[in-house]
């Protein structure tokens, strides 16, 4: 497995699979194949397709550790440009479709709408991760910096879902909120207890330090 994800093909692969939701979209919308409110079926596909690439993209490393397969690593910056590609659909189908473009507007709605200044944050978070998400960023930045801009990551879970839950609490509709609120806890939570896992690996290792000294 390890040799096959190093071959050239997988990541074009990736590429194309990741591409195939907005290739629908294309086609529906030219196709007349969205429903009687073809903005609502943008709006609603994005959103859902900006969750599973933002789920896919944190599951990568508890898949490399837990699987041993380190080679997975070179998927994860991928997904989470495609999270923030289907996040940028999703704020345009907003701005477009319910407010002209108008930035007045924009700004009334976000002011406005709770659900939407919280999605709003979501995309706002994500945009400085797209930006520095390349190599020369890594180095203007230096690494320290880079990985502690890049913590942001762990909040726009938070976000995104209770943008999901207020959107969907006028309808009264919660399951899907569940669901990847149910992924995305795992997820984080498998994050958390390595971290816990690692600290107190660090505090034995002290102890054990300090104790054999001669005294």
């Amino acid at each position: 497995m390890a040799r096959a994800l190093l071959h050239p093909a997988p990541k074009p692969l990736v590429f194309v699979l990741s591409l195939l939701p907005f290739a629908w979209l294309v086609y529906g919308a030219f196709a007349d194949k969205l429903g009687a409110n073809p903005a609502e079926y943008l709006s609603r596909a994005t959103g859902d397709w900006t969750l599973r690439f933002l789920c896919l993209t944190l599951a990568v490393t508890p898949l490399r550790v837990m699987a041993k397969l380190p080679t997975l690593q070179r998927f994860r910056r991928m997904l989470g440009l495609f999270t923030y590609f289907y996040v940028f659909l999703h704020f345009l189908t907003w701005a477009w479709f319910d407010q002209g473009l108008d930035p007045g507007e924009m700004g009334k709605d976000i002011a406005k709408r709770p659900f939407i200044l919280v999605g709003f944050l979501s995309f706002l978070l994500l945009t400085p991760l797209a930006a520095t998400s390349f190599n020369r960023a890594v180095k203007a930045m230096g690494a320290k910096r880079w990985q502690a801009l890049h913590r942001i990551v762990y909040a726009i879970p938070f976000t995104a879902i209770l943008h999901f839950f207020w959107m969907r609490a006028g309808k009264n509709d919660f399951a899907e909120v569940a669901v990847y609120a149910a992924i995305l806890a795992v997820l984080l939570g498998w994050r958390v207890r390595e971290a816990l896992r690692r600290r107190k690996g660090v505090g034995v290792a002290a102890r054990a330090q300090a104790t054999s000294r001669p005294s």
